[in-house]
């Protein structure tokens, strides 16, 4: 079998195991959590995203990663990072905490399905071993990522009971 075609393997399987987890374990207590705390939680694994930044760093990855993939990747995953960190120090702050939510979940999203594109259109499944050490990144860390955006949104436009708005209601204007 060809690299390319084991890392594209990889990628589609990347999403088999945490799909069964996530529904497991995580999807039960996310949905049974507090809205603020259930964000919170999904903001918190996404506040590790600063660590897409290594797709740049020389040594890490090969010197022939297209730069187009490398740099908008880091980047993305960078600004993600840093607007999920934002969400939670703004918990207490209500509506900027939830524009912050929204706010990196959008771009987080956008960020993967445009990093998907530019794999595509750069060829990477061929350069899969340019990836270096980053390559467990897109196998085993980007499908979590990507289903908690899902989780996230849904969780987002669920409607709240009553009784939990006016919980939040009175959380938020302590």
């Amino acid at each position: 079998m060809s690299p390319a075609i084991i890392f594209q393997i990889h990628l589609v399987l990347g999403y088999v195991p945490w799909l069964l987890c996530f529904g497991t374990y995580v999807w039960p207590r996310l949905k049974a959590m507090d809205r603020v705390d259930a964000q919170r939680a999904i903001a918190t694994l996404h506040s590790f995203r600063f660590f897409g930044l290594v797709f740049i760093v020389p040594g890490v990855v090969g010197p022939n990663l297209p730069a187009g993939f490398a740099a908008f990747a880091a980047y993305g995953d960078f600004a993600t990072g840093l607007l999920a960190m934002l969400a939670l120090f703004t918990v207490r702050m209500g509506r900027l905490f939830w524009l912050f939510v929204v706010a990196f979940n959008l771009v987080g999203a956008a960020d993967i399905i445009i990093d998907y594109y530019h794999g595509i259109q750069f060829g990477l499944p061929k350069l899969a071993g340019e990836l270096g050490a980053t390559y467990a990144i897109p196998i085993l860390y980007v499908p979590l990522l990507m289903i908690t955006h899902f989780a996230a949104f849904y969780l987002l436009m669920r409607p709240q009971a009553k009784a939990a708005k006016a919980l939040a209601g009175n959380v938020m204007a302590s």
